[in-house]
């Protein structure tokens, strides 16, 4: 038997259902579309929400505190190698002067890059007179560990990460902060070199006195914005010593000596040995005690 075949009635009812079947299927994807890019515009939004909250955090996330004993920026030694405490400072917080020293006491203040092959030799030079005016407190000296030449370094940062360990060092172990300045003026690396690990840098912070909570603060860069702070003031002039000469404007390289808040240019011979002359540092200390030679 044949199938009976649709009338036209019928075959136009069957065209209509079928094309409101293919709008409706239509307009379902539609709406799955719409759905699919308002979750994704959603995602997106939220994406962005969460970068601009965390840069906003970011920028108005106050400063963390700077190392104890450095509220000048530097460490202040006296005899004995024993530090001055003092409270910290915000990382981004200008320095706050020393106490100063008794009369006659002479007030010694060196700016160093532990990179800095021209601070080698100034210690090496001075070193020995530095110890024994601060053995016999005829002086006191007072460190700032700065970073200018980390870039110079091979990549590995070497000023910035030596500086933070010094500042690492001041903060829990003072008193073995002399002995770790020497320390690294002894074993300096070359310029231009990678220089010492975090490890090695630890492993001298020990053999100095230092105990362990140096390890975590050196392996975690834990005063890395105060280091990077503290060398911008010390550029920029914002530099806290009594008795400051209106002439130092601020650090142009390093070694950088105050005597008695006055800045001291030794002379410098890059061919003699050694290439500071001891006896007009020694000078200059003199007539700053106001002693008469």
């Amino acid at each position: 038997m044949n199938a009976q075949r649709p009338t036209s009635n019928q075959a136009r009812e069957l065209a209509r259902q079928k094309a409101r079947d293919m709008r409706l299927a239509g307009n379902s994807r539609e709406k799955r579309n719409r759905v699919f890019v308002q979750l994704g515009l959603g995602v997106l939004a939220l994406a962005v929400i969460g970068a601009l909250a965390a840069v906003i955090l970011t920028a108005f996330k106050p400063a963390g505190p700077g190392p104890l004993n450095m509220q000048s920026d530097g460490i202040k030694i006296s005899t004995g190698n024993v530090a001055v405490t003092t409270p910290p400072n915000p990382s981004d917080a200008s320095p706050v002067a020393s106490p100063p020293n008794a009369a006659g006491v002479v007030d010694i203040t060196l700016y160093v890059d532990y990179l800095c092959p021209i601070c080698g030799q100034f210690e090496a030079a001075n070193g020995p007179a530095i110890t024994d005016l601060l053995e016999r407190g005829a002086a006191t000296i007072e460190i700032h560990p700065i970073a200018i030449l980390t870039n110079r370094s091979q990549g590995t940062q070497y000023s910035l990460r030596a500086a933070n360990a010094a500042a690492c060092v001041a903060n829990d172990y003072p008193n073995s902060f002399m002995n770790f300045h020497n320390a690294l003026f002894a074993n300096q690396p070359l310029e231009e070199t990678p220089g010492w690990t975090d490890e090695e840098l630890i492993g001298f912070a020990t053999q100095s006195g230092a105990g362990p909570k140096v390890e975590a603060c050196i392996n975690d860069l834990q005063f890395k914005d105060w280091v990077k702070a503290s060398t911008e003031r010390a550029i920029s002039g914002d530099i806290a010593i009594n008795n400051k000469d209106k002439k130092f404007e601020g650090v142009t390289g390093t070694p950088t000596i105050v005597i008695n808040g006055t800045q001291f240019n030794p002379s410098y011979d890059p061919t003699a040995t050694p290439q500071f002359s001891i006896e007009e540092f020694l000078r200059a200390v003199v007539t700053a005690a106001g002693v008469q030679q």
